[in-house]
């Protein structure tokens, strides 16, 4: 089709969307992207294994979202399933972790870009590396070629903005774009699935790195979730505290602390947890939280957050266990998050992700007001949106 399409940002929203524009008949597309190479982010996220989606009921799946009624229509039309045979079409076979977490067989994220890379170029798609975007305007694109620091100058007749949040900036995601956005059209970016901070006695440097196996975790406003987190030197970090984000960030609002909650055996009930408590009581204490279930990273967790005075009370130490509680009074710096809440309003954009205040200016991917969980659900919405605008470019090159 004759119209000349450009797209900010190398990531999967922005490569999701120039694919489904080529499905869709569109000839003339470019992205633009500040690194030396696509979708850096993504290979990070692959390193240690490419968790893609999560294979989940959907109802269970799109609950995990902040806004999963906005973002629903979007998923179903992209979801885990069509995520694995769109894989399998690139060469790519996948498979179902037991914790329902859709991974590559190979466990690497690089085979799969590169086979979508190759797709995308076979089909005429131009990318630019190394092409800095410096201002935008209503058809006019320009930047800086760091290749040789010279200035360009395009023109397009719709743009997609593709460019990231303002997590990991040393892959790309600068947050440099919301400049070209009117203030009362964004939400600040906040961390999300970023560790929080706790603060240490001395006593717990030697359990710093040392992880919480299967346990629960909650906020005054979430519902407990099972899984691990990690004790680090700045408080904790990991999947499950991760989870726990979104409902501490709310209590952080308005308050200078919000509080976590934990279970630490939460396949003992508190009845029986007391029982075990109460025997042997010539034994050491560590000797008889031991033998209750805890290992010596929970042991030391609670020497380090429980009154001394406490220790030897099996009643108290049952309910202790059961629902210790740490005080959180901030979060990682955003940099060092996974991804981030925040963003472009969602009541700036219409049905098809176009900006409204931009008659041909589309937005998708995680510079949107949006927020998920690690698990998939990241790059699920990110593939999801970006082949989202694509359908609405076309729609509204083709009204």
């Amino acid at each position: 089709m004759n119209a000349k399409i450009v797209i900010i940002g190398a990531g999967p929203a922005g490569l999701a969307c120039a694919e489904r524009l080529t499905e869709l008949g569109f000839d003339d597309i470019s992205i633009y992207e500040q690194k030396p190479s696509a979708a850096r982010k993504f290979l990070m996220a692959g390193k240690t294994g490419l968790n893609i989606s999560h294979n989940e009921p959907f109802e269970q799946f799109i609950a995990r979202y902040d806004h999963n009624d906005w973002l629903s229509p979007m998923i179903k039309t992209f979801d885990a399933q069509a995520i694995r045979e769109w894989m399998q079409g690139l060469g790519i076979q996948s498979y179902v972790g037991s914790s329902g977490r859709i991974f590559p067989k190979e466990m690497k994220a690089a085979p799969l870009l590169r086979a979508w890379l190759k797709r995308l170029q076979q089909r005429g798609i131009r990318f630019h590396y190394r092409h800095q975007v410096t201002a935008l305007t209503q058809h006019k694109l320009s930047g800086i070629d760091l290749n040789t620091q010279q200035a360009w100058v395009t023109t397009f007749d719709v743009v997609v903005l593709a460019c990231g949040g303002v997590s990991w900036p040393q892959l790309g995601s600068d947050g440099l774009w919301q400049g070209w956005i009117n203030d009362t059209q964004l939400n600040p970016f906040q961390g999300s699935n970023v560790g929080v901070c706790q603060s240490w006695s001395t006593y717990m440097q030697a359990y710093f790195g040392q992880p919480l196996k299967r346990i629960k975790a909650w906020t005054c406003n979430q519902q407990a979730q099972f899984g691990e987190m990690v004790i680090s030197h700045y408080g904790l970090e990991g999947g499950l505290v991760y989870r726990c984000n979104r409902g501490l960030r709310r209590q952080l609002q308005d308050n200078a602390v919000a509080t976590l909650f934990l279970d630490l055996l939460p396949d003992v009930d508190v009845l029986e947890l007391e029982d075990k408590l109460s025997l042997g009581k010539k034994q050491s204490l560590n000797t008889r939280w031991q033998k209750a279930g805890l290992d010596k990273t929970k042991i030391a967790l609670l020497r380090e957050i429980v009154c001394k005075q406490d220790w030897t009370n099996p009643k108290k130490m049952a309910w202790h266990i059961k629902q210790l509680t740490l005080n959180v009074h901030d979060f990682r710096p955003i940099t060092e998050a996974i991804s981030c809440a925040g963003g472009i309003r969602l009541d700036a954009l219409d049905q098809y992700l176009r900006i409204k205040t931009h008659q041909n200016w589309f937005a998708c991917g995680e510079m949107l007001d949006w927020d998920a969980p690690t698990g998939g659900y990241l790059l699920t919405a990110c593939l999801a949106t970006g082949r989202w605008v694509g359908e609405g470019v076309s729609t509204y090159l083709c009204k």
